[in-house]
């Protein structure tokens, strides 16, 4: 299985390296619109190889899906938690239960019968 991990590794490797080198022209990205710019008097550019800004929208995607998928499993960790709790109270109440049973002197109508 490993073996499959870096062969899948290396292909990703090579594809990536492939689209780097694609798009290696220099691109402006603007903050805001130049109409829009212009209005409020300030802009912000810069310049970054294509596939840069294609690296970076992959990532910043991927970020968004993980930020956005632990907001929405909140509310079944929280109810995980929630059960643990409710398993750990009952596992000590069960304790408490089996041991004075066991601990307990005896019952004196038993002792007589005994």
């Amino acid at each position: 299985m490993r073996y499959f991990r870096y062969a899948f590794l290396a292909v990703l490797a090579v594809c990536l390296i492939t689209v780097a080198l694609a798009n290696r022209s220099m691109v402006s990205l603007h903050l805001l619109p130049e109409e829009l710019s212009g209005f409020l008097g300030f802009s912000w550019t810069v310049s970054l190889p294509l596939f840069i800004v294609i690296f970076l929208g992959i990532i910043a995607g991927i970020l968004i899906g993980f930020v956005w998928e632990w907001f929405r499993e909140h509310k079944i960790r929280a109810e995980g938690v929630q059960a643990k709790r409710e398993k750990d109270r009952l596992a000590k109440e069960v304790e408490a239960l089996k041991r004075p049973a066991a601990d307990a002197p005896g019952d004196d109508v038993l002792a007589l019968l005994e």
